[in-house]
């Protein structure tokens, strides 16, 4: 099996993963503290409460991740290493996460412009 992930084809399956997890801290971290704090929100009536969930929530979750991410390249970097002796650094894993923040802006952009009816003009300025 480690024969397998010192080829190209596993260096592939690792910067895929890392996408997903990149992907995972820049959309699914906001979406799932966001509903986990509604859910706080409904049971307690309370928005403090709601807020302080979502906060540490996040920030656990950012923090987790940026492990997984980090431990991830640490594996990229010691196969690229084993397969051709070359250092790649941290180069893969900053390129997969600024890659997935400009894909995860767009997206973003893209759903609050077309389909979140949303107005670019503000309402109201006598336009």
């Amino acid at each position: 099996m480690k024969a397998v992930l010192r080829t190209g084809a596993g260096a592939l399956l690792v910067i895929s993963i890392m996408f997903l997890g990149s992907f995972g801290l820049w959309i699914g971290t906001p979406l799932l503290w966001l509903w986990v704090g509604s859910q706080v929100q409904g049971a307690t009536d309370s928005i403090g409460l709601a807020l302080l969930a979502m906060f540490v929530g996040a920030v656990v979750t950012v923090i987790a991740g940026a492990r997984l991410l980090s431990r991830l390249s640490a594996w990229h970097r010691a196969n690229r290493i084993a397969r051709d002796g070359l250092d790649p650094g941290n180069a893969a894993l900053e390129t997969v996460l600024v890659v997935s923040a400009g894909i995860s802006v767009a997206a973003f952009a893209v759903w609050f412009f077309l389909f979140a009816g949303a107005s670019p003009v503000p309402i109201g300025i006598g336009l």
